[in-house]
């Protein structure tokens, strides 16, 4: 398809020359347009993608309460295959754009897993500490009920669960207790997991551009949910929905740097262009995410609408997530301030593991291959991370992480993202003195009272 090009490598877009009649051959076929070569992929991606879940299993519960050095060990993978990505909803407007909602379906894969999903881990109860920093703002009388409820219904602030309960949900009567008395306070009713949501779902409508009044302006966001603009953060500038969805880019970019926007972090952003390379033998531009993408805002001072902010490397995002405690960084706090990481034994951070990248076509500007991080974090305690792989038919078969792509020609996408739990917003000497510490710095949490009560 792309023979008719006879130069790649490292020279800026410009400098590739491509025959006249195959530069007009392949921007006829990146548009998204159903009379395209590439809209049948790009409406339902012909290829598996694996899910592989990691989980961090807290190892000194009981004295972490006492204020010891949270001590946690990485368990699995945990992988989960879906057959394939389609968009519904596929609806073309006037003004050269089409807006669409993509689902995926995920199904366990044992023969690709260390572990099954009957696997018991202890976690924090992440339920449990976050509806207690959602409720400090409430009235005393309500605190007061609240604190009773959780004194009977003697909930602990670490649990033992399954790996399939955690990731698909577990009743607890916690849930009901809450929408019962404080209507609202929790986003959701019957079941509790980390991945309820993720399977049979999608990430909200988006609206790209078509590239058929302008083939510069393909695939990028016209609008999200009807907006071009969010309200979560404190400055324009982070409010902005920019870039692309994330899936492709408009051909013969610059190599300076790509943005798309991700509805998981509520926020666009923007990787910078690192070095030209090949993968499996197609040349490709790398892009990877800066060390300012997650700094706060003293460090940084354009992240200042992000704030209020902890430490650099990790980004507050409970103004979007109905106030909980979440917050987001690459897995094992890579590329995120020392004092994160040394607060927390057995996280071991690495670039090769854990950074945020992308692999570019420099012509198709296709993605060749992503790893991408995000992270919600509570005391510096993370709870899991989990590695996404796609194969699609382009390049010979690879080996990415546990998981090959078995096809004869393919190429893989992966994805990474890392998740903690943070019950308040600690302090830094909270942080040091790891659970307990930070129940100690707000006496009137309804946690700190029911884990107080006999029994």
């Amino acid at each position: 398809m792309w023979s008719g090009c006879n130069k790649w490598g490292s020279p800026p877009l410009s400098a590739v020359a491509c025959p006249k009649g195959g530069v007009s051959f392949l921007l006829q076929n990146v548009r998204i347009d159903p009379s395209s070569i590439a809209f049948g992929m790009w409406k339902d991606i012909p290829v598996p993608f694996f899910l592989s879940v990691h989980f961090f299993e807290v190892l000194n519960p009981q004295e972490i309460l006492q204020g010891a050095k949270p001590v946690v060990r990485q368990r699995g993978p945990y992988v989960y295959r879906s057959e394939f990505r389609h968009k519904t909803n596929i609806t073309f407007h006037d003004n050269g754009t089409v807006s669409f909602l993509e689902y995926r379906n995920l199904f366990f894969r044992p023969e690709l897993s260390l572990g099954s999903e009957d696997d018991y881990i202890v976690v924090p109860n992440m339920l449990l500490m976050g509806a207690a920093v959602m409720m400090e703002n409430l009235p005393n009388f309500v605190k007061l009920l609240l604190s009773g409820a959780l004194a009977g219904l003697k909930q602990e602030a670490f649990m033992n669960r399954t790996v399939g309960e955690l990731m698909w949900g577990y009743e607890d009567p916690l849930i009901d207790t809450l929408n019962m008395l404080v209507p609202g306070l929790i986003p959701f009713k019957g079941k509790f997991g980390l991945f309820v949501e993720f399977n049979n779902s999608h990430s909200g409508l988006f609206t790209v551009n078509t590239g058929m009044q302008d083939i510069s302006r393909v695939h990028m966001v016209d609008s999200w949910n009807g907006l071009r603009k969010v309200k979560y953060w404190r400055t324009n500038e982070c409010n902005m929905i920019n870039g692309t969805s994330g899936e492709m880019w408009p051909p013969f970019m610059s190599p300076t740097s790509l943005e798309f926007y991700s509805p998981d972090a509520c926020r666009s952003m923007k990787l910078v262009y690192e070095q030209s390379g090949e993968f499996a033998g197609v040349p490709t531009y790398r892009f990877v995410a800066p060390k300012t993408l997650f700094a706060n805002g003293t460090d940084y001072p354009p992240n200042e609408g992000f704030c209020p902010c902890l430490q650099s490397g990790v980004q507050n995002v409970s103004s979007c997530r109905f106030n909980a405690p979440m917050f987001l960084s690459h897995p094992h706090f890579y590329n995120a301030d020392p004092f994160l990481v040394n607060a927390v034994d057995g996280l071991h951070p690495s670039k090769e593991q854990h950074a945020l990248f992308l692999d570019v076509h420099p012509v198709s500007d296709a993605c060749v291959s992503l790893r991408q991080t995000g992270k919600t974090k509570p005391v510096v305690l993370p709870l899991l991370w989990f590695a996404e792989v796609s194969c699609t038919l382009l390049l010979p078969r690879l080996l990415l992480r546990e998981v090959s792509c078995r096809s004869g020609e393919s190429v893989c996408v992966c994805v990474c993202v890392c998740v903690c739990v943070c019950p308040s917003p600690p302090s830094q000497a909270a942080v040091l003195a790891g659970l307990s510490g930070l129940l100690r710095d707000f006496p009137n949490s309804a946690v700190n009272k029911a884990l107080s009560q006999p029994g």
